[in-house]
């Protein structure tokens, strides 16, 4: 079997354990001998990409242990295959209904563990790449308008709830629809990749995130960030745009692309909603661009 991933093995017998290792050699495998240890591994920085839980353990069940994973946002869609001695109809269909995928018993069948594996990790890598596909702008690699708006609204709440700043940076390409008369609609192609792929080396850490809104527009959401900090990302935007150095000689601003930049932040007074940030924005870009493009506004 070819490298398949992460599989969590959860089982109170480390005999148990010890053979599903040895069957699952091509695989990186993490232990939990209880509940309570599986929820903690299922919750880390690298979650598995399968979990086998034993039904039958001291504290928390299989089956309350599938539910409480089911019911978190970071682990509902790890796929769960139970393990069990002799599982009855009803009992597949208790855990069928948690949100298992699948059922092994005990005694092993090397051959049946190493099929169900493997065919329950190929689904999870499809579904992953559907999923990316879907929040993925396809020309330029970055997330789309999707991901933004479930960024957004995901990084609202936590900022709401945990009392924290948020701030928005939108982005426009100044001129770029002369850009494309003078230069062609695959050079067009070529500067939006190079804008996108800059502008996301600027949001550089692993909460910020850099979507294309539509056309020439994008948008940063920066958790933790106040109003002073998003300006100072905003103007390394700007330059970093500036650097590129893309030649546009229908620019009115210089002879190269640049762009123009809305912030808008929650430590602002009246932000009340993710949709009035987002709207202020686009108010602080439009004020950048009626005061001369090149520069941001806030």
């Amino acid at each position: 079997m070819a490298n398949k991933g992460r599989v969590l093995i959860v089982d109170d017998e480390k005999i148990n354990c010890n053979l599903l290792i040895s069957l699952l050699q091509d695989c990186t495998t993490i232990i939990a001998l209880n509940g309570e240890q599986a929820i903690q591994r299922a919750l880390s920085d690298q979650p598995a990409d399968l979990i086998l839980l034993d039904v039958i353990m001291p504290d928390l069940d299989g089956y309350e242990v599938c539910r409480l994973l089911k019911k978190n946002e970071k682990t509902k869609n790890i796929p769960i295959i139970f393990i069990t001695v002799k599982a009855t109809e009803a009992e597949e269909a208790k855990g069928l209904n948690l949100g298992a995928v699948d059922y092994i018993s005990k005694p092993f069948s090397p051959a049946i563990v190493l099929a169900r594996v493997s065919n329950h990790m190929e689904l999870k890598r499809q579904r992953d790449l559907l999923e990316h596909l879907h929040i993925t702008d396809a020309l330029t690699g970055i997330a789309n308008r999707r991901r933004f708006d479930l960024s957004l609204k995901h990084e609202w709440k936590r900022a709401i709830r945990m009392k924290d700043w948020i701030s928005l940076i939108m982005i426009d390409i100044d001129f770029f629809k002369q850009f494309n008369d003078i230069y062609g609609h695959p050079a067009g192609d070529d500067c939006l990749q190079k804008v996108a792929h800059a502008l996301d080396k600027v949001c550089a850490r692993e909460i910020d995130l850099l979507a294309r809104y539509g056309g020439e527009e994008f948008l940063a959401v920066l958790p933790s960030t106040d109003i002073e900090g998003a300006m100072r990302v905003a103007k390394t935007m700007k330059d970093c745009i500036i650097a590129l150095e893309i030649p546009h000689q229908g620019t009115l601003i210089g002879d190269c692309i640049s762009i123009s930049l809305g912030v808008s932040s929650n430590s602002n007074i009246g932000i009340e909603a993710p949709q009035v940030l987002l709207k202020q924005a686009d108010e602080a870009l439009y004020k950048a661009k009626r005061n001369g493009r090149n520069q941001f506004s806030i």
